[in-house]
């Protein structure tokens, strides 16, 4: 008779909006990977740090809340002391298409069950930055690892790109996440060559606000056209996600589920 294959099960979080989305999930985060049996937690933590960044304090809370990995994107370079920690940590990732010379690593590979595991942090060109283009870096990354199962989060503005890497890497990785604009989407799927997909997981933070920001400030910004620095907004939080299911032996996804959980 043959045996069922090894699964592992990943929890990835999006995007943590400060002090609330970070107290929202030391509430919730490890009784529910307890009763999910959830083996790997990923989240993007790059707006973890007052709305905007991340800093060693809070990278140093966020892994003792029960986070394995934190990917981000374009705000992580917004609070310099968490620099020396990208350099030296492969539990904190930047996008891995920008130069080689900036500090911090675009990609890492834990191992879960004893299985290597990918963990991928890309970043998108359209409305965002000219950086190297994510759908050839990705593809040079992957021809130099050799294991099954790959976690990426894509932090893009565009659904276009995120639904064209989803479509580009499609049985090549276990899942893409999207991240980067707070709104979850509802299309989570399994592509037809086993690839978890998610335009955009959505955020883990203040419900009433403005992707994670005071109302009222979002509102002069918009009607004035004047600059004003944005401030976290306060309240209760959603907490945003998908759950992911892989087959040890394939890397496929057998499952995907999309998380949102209100305070």
């Amino acid at each position: 008779m043959q045996s069922e294959p090894s699964l592992i099960r990943i929890l990835f979080i999006g995007d943590i909006i400060g002090r609330p989305g970070r107290n929202a999930l030391k509430t919730w985060l490890q009784p529910w990977v307890e009763a999910h049996a959830i083996d790997l937690v990923v989240g993007n933590g790059e707006n973890a740090a007052g709305g905007m960044g991340l800093t060693t304090k809070v990278f140093d809370d966020l892994l003792a809340m029960g986070i394995d990995v934190i990917t981000s994107g374009n705000h992580i370079w917004s609070k310099k002391e968490i620099y020396p920690t990208l350099n030296r940590s492969d539990q904190v990732l930047r996008p891995a298409n920008y130069p080689d010379s900036v500090p911090g690593k675009g990609y890492a590979i834990h191992t879960v069950k004893g299985h290597k595991i990918l963990i991928l942090n890309l970043e998108g060109r359209v409305f965002m930055k000219s950086l190297e283009c994510p759908f050839k870096t990705a593809d040079k990354i992957l021809d130099n690892f050799h294991g099954k199962i790959v976690l990426v989060d894509f932090h893009a503005e565009a659904t276009s790109e995120k639904i064209a890497l989803g479509w580009h890497l499609d049985g090549r990785v276990s899942a893409v996440m999207g991240t980067h604009t707070h709104v979850q989407t509802a299309d989570e799927k399994i592509l037809p060559q086993g690839t978890a997909y998610i335009t955009d997981a959505g955020m883990t933070g203040p419900i009433d606000s403005v992707i994670g920001m005071k109302k009222d400030i979002a509102l002069s910004r918009f009607l004035t056209q004047l600059p004003a620095k944005f401030d976290v907004a306060r309240g209760k939080c959603v907490i945003s996600g998908a759950a992911m299911t892989i087959r040890c032996d394939t890397g496929r996804a057998t499952a995907v589920e999309r998380i949102q959980v209100f305070e």
